[in-house]
């Protein structure tokens, strides 16, 4: 039986990592640090400076921004400086309305913001904000993760400072104080835990079963979810991969087109808490299975995913699908009635497969990628309950789970840096 004090930690991990979000992370975190900023300066800006890293800037170029009918950066900053609340987190700009937005235009078109890229940022997430005004100004650093203020200034007054957290892969929220998982340790608390104190990751299913629901009745992003649902009948059947697809990828539909829907996010992206979820939901409602399965194949989900996470970092160049969809993996092999065996071939299979796909950038077709991701977790799934594994004598792939799991995101994190540039650059410089 794993200990209590483990028990505990992985718990507050799990809550920490386990959130809500209103639209895509990296514009929802933006605009929270321009509502912080804007809180500190005590009215609102004459101008906004935003810098941001690499990551930061591809993921926030070409998505939706909920309840504005907009795209990108401006419309979020602006928004978090007329409207954003910091305190709600990443849904800062919830109180968005058609008025609201009617400003921000405004806002933009009086030419008051500044975008840059930040080429020496001390962190692959970092967000620094300066607003001013003709006497003051205050000044909001985000870096590690998408929540995690390490400085705040009003101008010669240093209200926060602690940016000597900043350094490595893992999140400056972090600190060193994370419980080190191992795949045992993550199927071990998802399976022996006492299922109250686990439960609560069924609000996963609420949220993100409720934005798949709205964008199967009505078009966002590339409504794929919903073309699948309508048209994919005559090419994937009635079966549970076409119900897995349609609704995994309606969800993503929903939050990259802009819907005013908060989704549950998975180390910092809803994108990864859409693909941990919808796959398992889906899967365990046409199988049967009772709460307590639904609840431990959840949580096995999520939590291998945010293991994977820990050392690749919350951005890199590898999609976060890869990852989040080696989670559902993992949930399907245990509702299928796999044990720890099965569940390490299932997480080989999938790197094997899916290890290289890269991010660029956070838009309406991740909802293509993360369709992939979602096939492939059935089909690693499949193989791995018939008994079938890809070898250590193929690719990257090892005897031992954990030593393959750090070969993938040794590569996401360290081999794919050149590809990372890249692709910001083929990003900035397109016709």
């Amino acid at each position: 039986m794993i200990e209590k004090k483990l028990r505990d930690e992985i718990t507050k991990l799990v809550k920490r990592e386990v959130v809500p979000a209103l639209g895509c992370t990296e514009p929802a975190a933006v605009s929270l640090c321009v509502a912080k900023a804007t809180e500190m300066l005590g009215n609102l800006p004459d101008k906004i400076f935003v810098k941001l890293s690499a990551n930061m800037l591809k993921n926030a170029m070409g998505v939706g921004i909920p309840g504005t009918g907009m795209i990108g950066l401006p419309i979020a900053i602006a928004l978090g400086a007329l409207i954003g609340k910091s305190e709600l987190g990443l849904e800062a700009l919830r109180d968005v309305d058609a008025e609201a937005v009617e400003r921000g235009r405004r806002y933009i078109d009086e030419e008051r913001i500044v975008i840059s890229l930040d080429e020496e940022a001390p962190s692959v997430l970092y967000i620094d904000v300066t607003v001013v005004n003709a006497l003051d100004q205050a000044r909001a650093i985000i870096a590690g993760s998408h929540t995690n203020f390490v400085y705040e200034a009003i101008n010669d007054n240093v209200i926060l400072d602690r940016r000597d957290t900043l350094g490595g892969t893992a999140s400056a929220a972090d600190n060193g104080s994370d419980p080190v998982l191992t795949l045992a340790k993550v199927y071990e608390y998802a399976m022996e835990t006492p299922l109250d104190e686990i439960s609560f990751i069924m609000e996963a299913k609420k949220l993100n079963t409720a934005a798949a629901r709205l964008a199967l009745d009505h078009d966002y992003g590339h409504s794929l979810g919903a073309t699948i649902r309508r048209s994919g009948v005559r090419y994937f059947g009635d079966t549970v991969l076409e119900h897995m697809i349609s609704n995994t990828s309606a969800a993503c539909d929903a939050r990259m087109g802009g819907a005013q829907i908060a989704v549950m996010s998975n180390s910092g992206s809803g994108n990864q808490g859409i693909t941990c979820t919808m796959p398992v939901v889906t899967f365990a409602e046409e199988s049967g299975a009772d709460e307590e399965h639904t609840v431990r194949a959840l949580m096995l989900s999520h939590l291998t995913s945010i293991y994977i996470k820990q050392s690749l970092g919350k951005l890199s160049a590898l999609c976060g699908c890869v990852v989040a969809s080696t989670g559902a993996s993992s949930g399907i092999v245990y509702l299928m009635g796999g044990g720890y065996n099965e569940i390490c071939s299932a997480v080989k299979n999938m790197v094997a497969n899916l290890t290289g796909m890269i991010c660029d950038g956070a838009k309406p077709s991740c909802s293509m990628k993360i369709s992939s991701g979602v096939s492939t977790a059935l089909m690693s799934a499949l193989m791995a309950m018939n008994g079938k594994c890809v070898s250590s004598a193929e690719g990257i792939v090892c005897d031992d789970v954990d030593e393959t799991i750090r070969n993938l995101t040794s590569i996401g994190r360290e081999a794919m840096r050149p590809t990372d540039k890249w692709v910001l650059h083929i990003m900035t410089h397109k016709c």
